[in-house]
């Protein structure tokens, strides 16, 4: 982890997050390290966590569904670099404005977390870890890339009875978050894992409950 602030100068309940981070590396949240450098496509990621009306929160999107690449998936805000991005950081403030119309100014970059690679996208992601010092109002920018903003709480992540797995026909098993209308799964799901044991969130869950992918997906579509 690249430290950006002083980690004590986060709000307490992120500060055992941020130290927790400082000595990781990419197996903390995947099996699948990087391609050599300069082989996988640059991109960035906003984990952008706020002080919400329930408690402690994460910011999420939800794809559009006429996208091309993980149509309808939850994501953090972010994509690929842009030649003229200053760096990571400033590739996941970019895109979490164009997405979710989240203010830079408002957003304190807290750490960059080492580089995990996407294999199906072939994207290298730095995840940048931010705290929303001054909450923007957000919502959809454009229709056509994103369906959804939410601010999720930490605490309904955290709930055992949200958490389970999902089975992908590929053979994929993994870690899946039920929230209001979405799931997470797949890639964003996985950080997600990390960061509520890393942060000393994680209640005991049941890690047996694998549910079939397509029939947890329609379990949470809003009617």
């Amino acid at each position: 982890m690249t430290a950006l602030v002083d980690p004590d100068g986060v709000p307490e309940w992120m500060g055992g997050l941020v130290k927790a981070t400082v000595d990781i590396d990419a197996r903390t949240f995947t099996r699948i390290l990087p391609p050599p450098e300069g082989t996988g496509r640059p991109a960035a990621v906003l984990m952008l966590f706020g002080d919400g009306e329930a408690g402690p929160d994460v910011l999420l999107l939800r794809r559009a569904e006429t996208l091309g690449s993980h149509p309808g998936q939850v994501a953090f805000p972010g994509g690929a670099a842009d030649p003229t991005d200053d760096g990571p950081v400033d590739t996941a403030l970019r895109e979490a404005y164009e997405e979710t119309g989240v203010l830079r100014e408002g957003v304190r970059p807290v750490a960059t977390l080492p580089q995990l690679y996407v294999p199906v996208s072939g994207f290298v992601v730095t995840p940048v870890l931010a705290h929303w010092d001054e909450p923007s109002p957000v919502a959809p920018v454009d229709p056509g890339e994103t369906a959804a903003v939410a601010r999720v709480p930490i605490a309904h992540l955290a709930d055992p009875a949200n958490r389970f797995r999902v089975s992908h026909p590929s053979g994929y098993i993994g870690p899946a978050f039920a929230a209001p209308g979405m799931l997470v799964w797949g890639f964003t799901a996985g950080l997600l894992n990390g960061l509520l044991a890393l942060g000393g969130w994680e209640r005991p869950w049941d890690t047996s409950d694998v549910r079939d992918l397509d029939l947890a997906l329609r379990a949470t579509e809003v009617p």
